[in-house]
């Protein structure tokens, strides 16, 4: 692995009396994709912006490109780019204008800029857009407009707070396309998302849930230290089903998946018949019964289970975000 460009320390961060990030540590390496996974509430937004310097942290550190956020959040800014969930893009002003605001803002030179400009149309498509008002874009083309901004000065570190949220799937896959480019090129990304089908295009992760770092690694470690083997089950009313299958001595862990019921047990083989066996004698209808690979949602839902645990073990102290 390269050198970290980012270390966080135990880094905390207090709102009154709710902590809404618990004492995270993790490392990025110098061009990696980096991933804050979690639902709403994780602490994945407050995390990103403590790493931006836009908030001090309560206690802790962070280290950006050697620069601590603590001691001098300024200077950390000079290396990263930032974009946060609602962009300062200016509706009135067009798809060009916005671009040149940001390169001003930035002190992009001006000999530098044509090549950057022409390298961030490029693969934004938005080229054919450039005189079009940024408040007349869709939703997608103002993600892309905010991250093409956030990268007109070739920063080294990228920051992103849920880039694809509320984007439709063709967006969603531009913007990501623009991302690996980056990444490819030599940027250091942090991006955050709520969205588990994302996880697994990161090179490494950090799963997030109540402030607390609950599990961090490659998308394949994470999926392989999920524990026994998973029952994909088609059964009527999943949510009944769901509570028959949490109390059953074989099954370590019962969630539901879209119209799927999945069941952790140690061994699919040995323990299947008697699950099916207990769904019907409940007087439901088990229409089919797979042994399912483990997903990211499972992979999350499992840390979650064990952080919970574990959590249950000791005192807690505290509100949460």
């Amino acid at each position: 692995m390269n050198s970290a460009t980012i270390r966080v320390e135990n880094l905390s961060r207090r709102f009154g009396n709710i902590l809404a990030v618990d004492g995270l540590s993790f490392e990025v390496a110098e061009g990696q994709l980096f991933g804050l996974v979690g639902p709403d509430g994780a602490g994945k937004t407050t995390t990103l912006r403590t790493l931006a310097g836009v908030m001090p942290p309560t206690s802790g550190d962070a280290v950006l490109a050697g620069i601590s956020v603590a001691d001098d959040p300024e200077s950390v800014k000079h290396d990263i780019a930032y974009m946060s969930q609602r962009f300062g893009l200016y509706a009135d002003l067009t798809v060009m204008e916005n671009l040149m605001f940001y390169a001003d803002l930035y002190q992009v030179r001006r000999r530098e800029r044509e090549p950057r400009l022409d390298r961030l149309f490029r693969f934004s498509n938005l080229g054919p857009f450039k005189n079009r008002l940024a408040g007349a874009l869709s939703g997608g083309m103002k993600q892309k407009l905010g991250l093409s901004c956030a990268l007109i000065h070739e920063p080294r570190i990228l920051l992103l707070d849920e880039p694809t949220f509320g984007v439709d799937p063709i967006s969603r896959r531009d913007l990501w396309l623009i991302v690996h480019e980056m990444v490819a090129n030599g940027v250091t990304a942090v991006v955050s998302t709520a969205y588990m089908d994302e996880a697994e295009r990161f090179d490494r992760l950090a799963m997030l849930h109540q402030g607390r770092l609950v599990a961090a690694g490659t998308p394949d470690d994470l999926m392989a230290g999920v524990e026994g083997e998973i029952l994909g089950l088609e059964v009527d009313r999943l949510r009944a089903a769901k509570r028959v299958l949490s109390g059953h001595p074989a099954v370590l862990l019962a969630a539901v998946f879209g119209e799927t019921l999945h069941a952790t047990v140690a061994s699919a083989e040995r323990d299947g018949p008697a699950i099916v066996h207990a769904l019907t004698e409940g007087g439901f209808r088990v229409d089919s019964v797979r042994t399912v690979p483990p997903s990211m949602e499972d992979v999350f839902i499992h840390q979650i289970a064990r952080a919970d645990s574990e959590r249950e073990k000791a005192p807690t102290s505290g509100g949460r975000a």
